[in-house]
């Protein structure tokens, strides 16, 4: 059994700063491309940013220069720190990781959410 856990949301002013952690525990063997997506109410979850297990990491570009992502393979945790935080960034985030477990088969598990609000 795999889990995320996420933590670190909240509520915000622009321009504040937030950091949000999901740590993965569980029979893990290893875990690929860590991701983290968003859905704000009434639209489709999108992906704001993604890190190989190399360290490399993509962003969309709405993100670009205001948020990193970056990860703790001994930990199996991953990060988003979210700098210059603006109204449109409130949204309900989710960490999502492809997981290799010991059948040596990949999955793709998510957390449970958490919520980042922004006021302007």
């Amino acid at each position: 059994q795999v889990q995320l856990v996420e933590s670190g949301g909240g509520l915000v002013q622009a321009g504040g700063s937030l950091r949000l952690s999901c740590a993965a525990s569980g029979s893990i063997f290893s875990i690929n491309a860590m991701n983290w997506y968003r859905q704000a109410p009434g639209k489709q979850r999108e992906l704001v940013a993604t890190i190989t297990r190399g360290g490399i990491p993509n962003y969309v570009d709405s993100v670009k220069g205001r948020f990193t992502i970056s990860r703790d393979n001994a930990k199996n945790t991953v990060y988003l720190q979210m700098n210059s935080l603006k109204p449109e960034d409130t949204a309900v985030y989710y960490c999502q990781a492809g997981i290799v477990g010991y059948t040596r088969r990949e999955y793709d598990y998510w957390g449970q959410g958490t919520q980042v609000t922004v006021s302007s």
